[in-house]
């Protein structure tokens, strides 16, 4: 970045997907400085508005780590979490950043291309304002860990999707605790850095409902490619693999904060279905930022 003065003012919107929410950053030409402490006093729910991560809105072509993709997407999804990391992607994250795009004028209804640090995902923007996202092929590691909680231990399965995630069917949500802290899992070498736990419950046929810590964040009422890790997990757990049985699965997958729909093809496509929400827009005082450069200096 050539960065700016964080002390000029920044206008911000906050939006959520099945409640996974965000702060919103447009800054289309990157000049803005985010160092991780302050996204993170952005993302605080006391001291900042308050979000599980941060959508900083970039032109692909000005970006460096988006250059290469500036040809497929014009508009690049630089995702940070809640403590100021940087994140490969995030599955609601790309449908609320669409429905920003499409608020702003800047996409209309239909097909568009985002890039992101996990590749370039399209998404479809429904007359009903849902939105689709492409969200690429699952990779199925061999290396699986096992994942306790209060004593309690269950085998869970490596899917990535763009980002790494554990998947443990389990007998009841309530047994995944309370998701304060990353739930332990070994070995810890399967992922050097950081996963995110899916803790899965059976509702019916085709029909799931989960709870997830995520790397970053802690546990938040969604994850898109939670949701995506665990429909994956759950047909190949059920024998409807559709590489393997030549026809697409959809499996139903319930969030504390709503629900997706997640659907598998046989070439290994998957695609998302949910809702988008832009709920607010505003300023950030520049005060803001100052206290946070202070308390670095």
């Amino acid at each position: 970045m050539d960065g700016v003065n964080n002390t000029s003012p920044l206008t911000f919107l906050k939006g959520h997907g099945t409640e996974n929410d965000f702060v919103i950053l447009p800054d289309p030409d990157n000049v803005v400085d985010l160092p991780a402490s302050t996204v993170a006093r952005l993302c605080d729910r006391r001291a900042g508005i308050g979000g599980d991560g941060l959508l900083h809105v970039v032109r692909s072509a000005a970006h460096p780590e988006a250059k290469a993709m500036a040809g497929e997407a014009e508009w690049f999804m630089d995702y940070r979490n809640s403590d100021g990391s940087i994140a490969e992607m995030c599955g609601n994250g790309v449908r609320v950043f669409a429905g920003y795009l499409q608020r702003a004028g800047l996409v209309e209804e239909g097909d568009l291309a985002i890039a992101t640090r996990g590749g370039v995902k399209k998404a479809h923007i429904a007359k009903s304002g849902d939105i689709t996202v492409s969200m690429g092929r699952a990779v199925l590691p061999e290396e699986g860990v096992t994942v306790e909680v209060e004593g309690r231990s269950w085998p869970a399965r490596n899917v990535n999707m763009g980002n790494p995630h554990a998947v443990a069917f389990v007998e009841d949500l309530a047994h995944a605790g309370e998701l304060r802290s990353v739930p332990p899992y070994s070995p810890a070498a399967v992922y050097p850095e950081g996963v995110n736990v899916e803790f899965v419950v059976d509702r019916g046929p085709g029909h799931v409902a989960m709870r997830v810590y995520e790397r970053g964040s802690g546990e938040t009422r969604s994850c898109g490619t939670g949701a995506c890790a665990v429909a994956v997990a759950a047909a190949r757990r059920d024998g409807t693999d559709p590489a393997v049985t030549g026809a697409p699965v959809t499996y139903t997958v319930d969030l504390p904060g709503g629900t997706l729909v997640i659907t598998e093809f046989p070439d290994g496509e998957i695609e998302m279905t949910g809702p988008a929400v832009i709920v607010a827009e505003g300023v950030i005082d520049p005060a803001l930022l100052e206290t946070v450069e202070t308390a670095m200096a």
